[in-house]
């Protein structure tokens, strides 16, 4: 599978190209709100706070060694009945490991993490990884990539991401990391103020 970094919404030829994933749900008005690579102490916190406060939900793929490092922190997302995903034990990039390892690496996380939901760090996998995966999980991709970790781009500009390419059935990546916070504690209040006053609904996780 191929994916840029620079890649806001993936183009039609490169989702075609990943059979075994999902890029975008089929939906009119629904949203789905992501978060990758936590749970991060106080960055995970603010993010359910930011959630809550417009009563919406969001599905959060995460590592399996922060899961094991703080596991009050994830307890408490399902506590709030938000989403928890598989993403990795060590955010193991995939295009660089063989399939056994990557393979083993996600098993690990299962441990912790009880989800038929996976999502690859950097989107990076190879087609025999996620030919095997797809015999146990579904591959969420994503439509819309806020590119918040990003420090080449300004809180608004990352926050423009989500005006401009999001669209009813968009899964949206943000990240509860400490290395996106700002952009994120920025960005998602406003997205998510901007999505709803469109119309679009955020009350769902992935499923």
């Amino acid at each position: 599978m191929f994916m840029k970094d620079y890649i806001v919404q993936p183009p039609k030829l490169l989702s075609s190209l990943s059979p075994y994933s999902k890029w975008r749900m089929p939906s009119d008005r629904q949203v789905y709100l992501t978060f990758d690579d936590g749970p991060t102490p106080q960055v995970t916190e603010k993010v359910i706070e930011i959630l809550n406060s417009f009563k919406v939900k969001g599905t959060f793929f995460c590592v399996g060694s922060n899961v094991e490092k703080f596991p009050d922190l994830f307890q408490q997302l399902i506590k709030e009945k938000m989403g928890v995903a598989n993403h990795t034990y060590s955010h193991m990039n995939g295009w660089k490991e063989k399939k056994t390892k990557y393979l083993e690496d996600i098993a690990k996380a299962a441990n912790l993490i009880s989800s038929k939901l996976f999502r690859p760090p950097y989107g990076k996998m190879k087609i025999s990884q996620a030919k095997a995966l797809s015999e146990k999980y579904k591959l969420i991709m994503w439509d819309v990539l806020t590119k918040d970790y990003s420090n080449k781009i300004t809180p608004d500009e990352c926050f423009q991401n989500v005006v401009e390419y999001t669209r009813g059935g968009s899964i949206v990546v943000f990240h509860d990391s400490q290395k996106a916070y700002k952009n994120l504690e920025y960005a998602l209040p406003k997205s998510i103020e901007y999505l709803l006053n469109k119309g679009f609904d955020l009350s769902k996780i992935l499923s």
